[in-house]
């Protein structure tokens, strides 16, 4: 855990206390026992967990920097990331987890319950049924997600969620810079402006990584999100 401590505070800038330390460390427990039940996430060993899984979660932080979120959805969560981690940092920043696998649903409230995390909604539903209702609409500080789909698409599940003068956040791989700029144009029609991409370096991990970060300007046509499964079959 030594590591970890230490390159979220040299990275990221982000102080773990021994109180955070303690429920990642229980995190990771339940995360390593109900993956092999459930195969919740392909990473598996502990190490891995603690770089591809923490530590990517807290890349985050290189977004909004002092000026952190009070409201941020988490769209496509799996097994809680990055949200989670950063609740974990962020006890008063108020959580949305959005996802439609069951058991990873599951999952996230056992963690919020075994951890005692407060103000933290987990949402079994589609992020294009979410973005039309009327509770989460243009509701969020920020909007994130990590590993879900394609930028152009990935702005339509997130857009419009994010309040205006509020982001979106994409973790992405190496294809970040090529799926922002396909996506210039889906991003404006949605209400969003490219603000830039971060790139990100964790400890042992030769993958690019990068944050995408987009301002939310104007609000989104009402229009937008369309029905579940249409922004992935024809992408803006």
């Amino acid at each position: 855990m030594e590591s970890l401590i230490q390159s979220a505070k040299s990275l990221f800038n982000v102080h773990l206390t021994s109180h955070q330390v303690v429920a990642l460390i229980n995190y990771e427990k339940e995360l390593l026992e109900w993956n092999q039940k459930f195969n919740l996430t392909a990473i598996r060993d502990v190490e891995s967990i603690r770089v591809k899984h923490f530590l990517d979660s807290y890349s985050c932080v290189l977004a909004w920097k002092a000026k952190t979120p009070l409201r941020l959805i988490d769209v496509g969560t799996g097994a809680g990331f990055p949200s989670l981690p950063l609740k974990i940092i962020y006890p008063n920043m108020q959580v949305t987890l959005v996802e439609s696998v069951g058991k990873k649903v599951t999952f996230c409230q056992h963690i919020v319950n075994t951890l005692g995390l407060e103000n933290v909604e987990v949402i079994k539903t589609r992020a294009e049924d979410i973005g039309q209702d009327k509770k989460h609409r243009e509701s969020y500080d920020y909007a994130v997600a990590r590993a879900v789909a394609n930028l152009n698409v990935l702005s339509e599940y997130l857009l419009p969620l994010v309040k205006i003068g509020g982001n979106v956040l994409a973790q992405k791989g190496e294809t970040a810079h090529a799926e922002a700029q396909s996506a210039e144009q889906a991003i404006k029609l949605l209400g969003g402006k490219l603000k830039q991409i971060i790139p990100v370096q964790l400890p042992s991990v030769a993958d690019e990584r990068f944050l995408v970060l987009i301002d939310k300007v104007h609000a989104t046509p009402a229009n937008y999100p369309r029905k579940a499964g249409i922004p992935s079959k024809t992408p803006l």
